[in-house]
């Protein structure tokens, strides 16, 4: 039950680093950030979890279940993120509205967009903590947490650019972080009840992180002249997540 009590306190702590990143709209003059390098912080995030999804999900994924398991396991993810991108009504501050109709405020339906991205990655976190490697686990936590960060940041940022008080704006940031705990619970729960289930989990969690990459935060990042720069301040965030993971991993 060790592993199960960590993967919950990692999942959540990665979770609450949303939050972490969105406190300097509390206690400073920040009323926005510009927007080149609000996409480099997302395109930063975006290296952390390409480097965390292959070098701590789909390389234990592949020598623990192979080949086949893992491609299964990839579109598998994928396909569920695309079946709840296509079903859930939800709303990017670039791309729009996603989803079918809805009459929620439009607060809630960018907090439901954020939420989508989110749960895959404590999804991530608990599957890493059920293979009961404490160490893995913690790897994939800190990159979690680590992009959650800038990510909180620029959420916060685009909230009170919009409108929004600076409390609220806060609340709002860490609102979108608080459903990593309930995807890490689900994710050490199924692979501590099937073990056999773990190389199928990372794998599966690798493809839904891959999807919100893909689909999400790149093209929110790569549509404007500052697209260059996000590109590189993605690859600073695979080389960094990839020194991490060489460390600690």
């Amino acid at each position: 039950m060790n592993h199960l009590f960590w993967g919950i306190i990692a999942s959540t702590l990665a979770g609450l680093a949303t939050g972490l990143g969105a406190i300097p709209v509390l206690f400073s003059s920040l009323h926005a950030l510009s927007h080149r390098l609000k996409d480099e912080l997302l395109g930063f995030a975006a290296g952390v979890m390409l480097a965390a999804t292959a070098f701590s999900l789909l390389v234990p994924a592949i020598e623990q279940g192979g080949t086949w398991v893992t491609v299964a396991g990839v579109l598998s993810g994928a396909a569920l993120l695309d079946l709840l991108d296509r079903i859930v009504p939800h709303e990017h501050f670039e791309k729009g509205k996603e989803g079918p109709a809805s009459k929620l405020r439009k607060i809630w339906l960018f907090v439901l967009a954020i939420t989508l991205h989110n749960f895959p990655e404590g999804l991530a976190v608990g599957v890493s903590f059920g293979s009961k490697n404490i160490a893995d686990g913690i790897t994939v936590a800190v990159a979690i947490g680590l992009q959650n960060i800038p990510e909180g940041l620029a959420v916060a940022v685009s909230l009170l650019g919009a409108g929004y008080s600076r409390e609220k704006s806060f609340l709002y940031a860490l609102l979108t972080g608080l459903v990593e705990p309930l995807g890490g619970i689900l994710g050490v729960g199924l692979v501590s009840i099937m073990h056999a289930f773990l190389p199928f989990g990372l794998a599966f969690a690798a493809g839904a992180m891959l999807f919100v990459i893909g689909d999400e935060i790149i093209p929110e990042t790569h549509h404007g002249p500052s697209a260059r720069y996000s590109t590189y301040a993605l690859l600073v965030g695979f080389v960094v997540m990839m020194g991490l993971d060489t460390v600690f991993g």
